[in-house]
């Protein structure tokens, strides 16, 4: 089996990767009712959280930290969702999902029974602030 997120990995398009250092990468998600929905992937195939050495941990949610930081100054969604799921593809990564109160889901989680129609223009503004989200993180991350 081939792991989607390695493949990704191998060579991002320019418009999905915000930042990498040596060991993770922080990409931007095409999401359409999710602008700003942004995972951050640990390099290496590893399958759980501690599967990593302490330290190596501790970079990746200080990276997750950094991006929820970023959303919030950016977006100022009424809610950050953060999660680690990897049942369909097990390699650490987490996700980041600013969340609206008017999103199509919410208050119910992005993958659970939509709870309205999609705002147009709302996706609208939320789209035109991914350049200076992508700047947020990438300033964020550099700190």
């Amino acid at each position: 089996m081939t792991c989607d997120l390695c493949k990704l990995l191998e060579a991002p398009p320019a418009d999905v990767l915000v930042w990498q250092d040596a060991q993770l990468s922080v990409v931007l998600v095409d999401e359409p009712h999710y602008p700003g929905f942004a995972r951050v992937i640990w390099h290496a195939h590893v399958k759980e959280m501690t599967d990593l050495e302490p330290a190596e941990r501790g970079h990746v949610m200080w990276a997750v930290w950094q991006v929820e930081a970023a959303q919030r100054a950016v977006m100022a969604p009424d809610k950050v969702n953060v999660a680690s799921f990897g049942n369909m593809t097990p390699h650490v990564h987490w996700h980041v999902i600013p969340r609206f109160s008017n999103d199509v889901h919410f208050p119910q989680p992005t993958w659970g029974p939509a709870q309205r129609e999609p705002v147009p223009q709302d996706l609208a503004v939320r789209r035109a602030l991914l350049p200076q989200l992508r700047a947020a993180i990438i300033a964020h991350l550099n700190q």
